[in-house]
């Protein structure tokens, strides 16, 4: 019986861990694409709106998560554990078990991670402005004159986000995992949906057409990849 209740202890912890995950790391993963198609078609440097653009654009971020998400941090990163604790710092700590104390390569690693660092504390104070901003900014799609509602409403938005999360992680993922479980599955059914609708979408998983893009663009494509790497923020999470 002892057996028993311990199993369901632990099956109800890992329901729990896995909706924060959802509304914690994969949170960030999932918003991301919102501003991506936006600054890749709409932004400061748009690009036309062509079926070889769409094919191409696609291509770039479908295997962009597949190569850095999926390869780089699910099959690689997220192998370099520290007693499981994760983080640029926590590789820090790891690499200074091999390098010797106080040696060239162990100061220069050390200054990595501190890099390193510095650009996740800047990530961490800009991510959630942008990503609420570029939620919120559907209300101008949907009704142009709802545009000057969009700063107050993020404001509000972030003011909530921000006295929830006082409360520890516990508390933000046990309210934002539902959100994001709905989110996902509302996005999930909208693009089966449009995928029974158009099929031919599904050719962007073509890795030629990001090549193709690269070619016929030549110099500018490199500056387009600056917003498709948008789709990839967040990632970082799940270290």
């Amino acid at each position: 019986m002892t057996d028993q209740s311990e199993t369901d202890h632990k099956a109800r912890g890992h329901a729990a861990l896995t909706i924060a995950a959802i509304g914690i790391v994969f949170g960030d993963i999932g918003t991301s694409p919102l501003y991506t198609m936006k600054e890749v078609f709409g932004g400061h440097h748009p690009i036309e709106v062509t079926q070889g653009n769409v094919y191409g654009i696609l291509a770039l971020v479908f295997w962009s998560l597949i190569v850095v998400v999926t390869c780089k941090y699910v099959i690689f990163i997220m192998r370099a554990s520290n007693h499981g604790e994760g983080g640029i710092m926590a590789m820090l700590a790891l690499v200074q078990q091999v390098k010797p104390a106080g040696s060239r390569s162990a100061w220069i690693f050390a200054t990595m991670a501190l890099f390193g660092a510095s650009l996740f504390y800047g990530d961490a104070m800009i991510t959630p402005a942008i990503s609420v901003m570029s939620a919120i900014e559907g209300l101008r799609v949907a009704e142009p004159s709802l545009g000057g509602l969009v700063i107050p409403i993020s404001l509000v938005v972030l003011i909530v986000l921000f006295s929830i999360q006082s409360r520890g992680t516990r508390a933000v993922g046990s309210w934002f995992g539902p959100v994001m479980t709905i989110w996902f599955l509302v996005l999930g059914g909208l693009g089966l949906m449009n995928i029974f609708r158009v099929p031919q979408v599904l050719a962007g998983i073509n890795p030629l057409y990001a090549v193709h893009f690269f070619i016929s663009h030549g110099g500018y494509g490199f500056l387009v990849l600056g917003a498709v790497v948008l789709a990839i923020t967040g990632a970082e999470a799940l270290y």
